[in-house]
């Protein structure tokens, strides 16, 4: 799924978001809105994990979905 796609489809996605990312906060994922960037940026934080990391946990999340 493209990231179009998938900030369309935020509100939809937050579960599955939720599920991956259990440290991810209701704030967390509500400002993230679907922001690809936004997203490893908060998964980066959370989880103490470098940009590149958090990058390919995020494609690997997206094309599931």
């Amino acid at each position: 799924m493209n990231w179009d796609t998938i900030e369309g489809k935020w509100t939809q996605l937050t579960g599955s978001v939720r599920e991956q990312w259990g440290k991810l906060t209701d704030d967390d994922i509500a400002e993230a809105k679907g922001n690809r960037d936004q997203l490893i940026g908060k998964i980066q934080e959370k989880y103490g994990i470098a940009r590149e990391e958090a990058e390919k946990e995020v494609d690997q999340w997206s094309a599931r979905h």
